[in-house]
């Protein structure tokens, strides 16, 4: 089993100055499953980092990517293909290629475990596999 991890949550723990630093902090370092960000996913990552935090906490990332804190994972050209399909599937939330692409790699891995703060489009969105996803860090008492 793996944690499927969204830019909301990192986004959060790095940043003191939001209102869920403590929580999204606490739930990355209590993780115990590997945690695993798509690809477009460390693209808005870094962007994010950059425009709020600067150089150095888009550094700290690249690091913790290059040492093993987070394992990124790429699309597939078919997994875009599937991105298309749920673009239109849940067109009224318009949820982009990075939050589609937690979808696609949920189902590549089995899993139906996010940590995220984007309770809109995930509480919405269905896993691949059928079911609903657990979200972390609000589904904590019902996660894995």
């Amino acid at each position: 089993m793996v944690i499927i991890v969204d830019a909301s949550a990192v986004i959060a723990a790095v940043d003191r100055k939001e209102p869920k630093h403590d929580v999204a902090a606490a739930a990355l370092r209590s993780a115990t499953l590997p945690l695993i960000i798509p690809s477009p996913v460390t693209a808005e990552i870094d962007y994010l980092l950059g425009v709020r935090l600067g150089r150095a906490a888009r550094l700290a990332f690249l690091n913790d990517i290059a040492v093993g804190n987070f394992r990124v994972e790429c699309l597939e050209p078919g997994d875009y293909a599937t991105v298309l399909e749920l673009e239109q599937r849940y067109a009224a939330l318009n949820p982009g290629l990075a939050d589609l692409s937690i979808v696609v790699l949920a189902a590549r891995f089995n899993t139906r475990t996010i940590l995220t703060f984007d309770e809109r489009h995930f509480r919405v969105c269905e896993p691949l596999q059928g079911g609903r996803f657990t979200i972390l860090p609000t589904d904590a008492d019902s996660s894995v």
